[in-house]
């Protein structure tokens, strides 16, 4: 009889089981987050500025560098007045990264008299371009920039005011 009622329980177990469905799972409520940050913004506080110079028979070239420093190469004589590299002021999230992209290619400075040109290249900065360049430090960071200006003979770039654009990109990290 015991062989019988375990066989019998048996069937009865197999023939139910299939229709049945088992519930092994569970469900949980998560969370989620998001924090918004300030916009990352910069502001010009200064211009690059090569200053005055002559650029004699043949020309050269006048580096200015980001602490401020200004040579000339060739034939470019310096002059006095008012020289000194660009400066941007950066403001953002406290303790953030950020990177610094410099211009690719040469930006073009005119005479405003004669339409002559003269080009600027070799970018630097302090802190050097690049990702994670920055650090905004109690949320902001000042940028210095600077370059060289290739200069042509007297006939190449005469006597007058040259002037130009170019974009510095900083982006967060």
């Amino acid at each position: 009889m015991k062989n019988s009622t375990i066989v019998l329980v048996s069937l009865i177990i197999l023939i139910i089981l299939p229709g049945m469905k088992l519930q092994a799972q569970a469900s949980v409520t998560a969370q989620v987050f998001a924090e918004v940050i300030p916009a990352l913004t910069a502001t010009e506080l200064s211009q690059l500025n090569f200053g005055r110079f002559s650029p004699e028979t043949q020309g050269g070239a006048v580096l200015i560098t980001p602490d401020g420093t200004r040579t000339a190469t060739g034939t470019v004589e310096l002059s006095g007045g008012t020289h000194n590299p660009a400066s941007f002021y950066i403001t953002g999230e406290g303790g953030a990264t950020f990177s610094i992209m410099l211009p690719s290619a040469p930006a073009v400075l005119t005479n405003t008299n004669t339409s002559k040109t003269m080009l600027v290249s070799n970018w630097v900065s302090n802190p050097p371009q690049g990702i994670g360049a920055g650090l905004l430090t109690k949320g902001s960071q000042e940028i210095k920039v600077g370059a060289t200006l290739i200069v042509g003979s007297m006939d190449e770039n005469p006597v007058g005011v040259y002037t130009g654009t170019y974009a510095v990109t900083f982006g967060y990290n």
